[in-house]
């Protein structure tokens, strides 16, 4: 991790909503999800927040080497997107505690503020996380 990376760290980033992406497709298994709404799905909302805030940091890691991964997202969903509409995501660095770093998101439609929350991330050594991983494994 790099020394520069500090609290006010802002970044931008955009994405256009696919059928894929919809409450329908979330879990094809889940009859229950297959007849709600065509609407983005809260669970690809997360991960769309989640991937503004890997791309926010990833300049300032020893990529690949150095990874984030979440470990807490608190985070409304306040408004519905169909598809087709453009979702843009703000997040700012708010704190950098060693290896823990803590975002303020929001995200919008284009039309309504779709979500506001924070976001916590820890950044990783991927060979170290991936031998703790293989232990569980076995």
């Amino acid at each position: 991790m790099h020394d520069d990376l500090r609290p006010g760290l802002r970044y931008r980033h955009s994405f256009a909503v696919p059928d894929s992406k919809t409450v329908p497709a979330l879990y094809p298994e889940a009859d229950e999800f297959a007849a709600m709404p065509q609407v983005f799905a809260t669970g690809f909302l997360v991960g769309f927040l989640e991937w503004a805030c890997i791309l926010a940091l990833k300049p300032y890691l020893d990529w690949p080497r150095e990874q984030s991964v979440g470990t807490h997202i608190d985070v409304s969903h306040e408004a519905a997107t169909p598809p087709g509409l453009t979702v843009t995501a703000d997040v700012e660095l708010t704190a950098v505690d060693g290896k823990r770093l803590v975002f303020r998101i929001e995200a919008s439609d284009g039309i309504d503020v779709i979500a506001r929350g924070t976001h916590e991330r820890f950044v990783i050594d991927r060979e170290r996380f991936d031998a703790r991983l293989a232990k569980k494994r076995r």
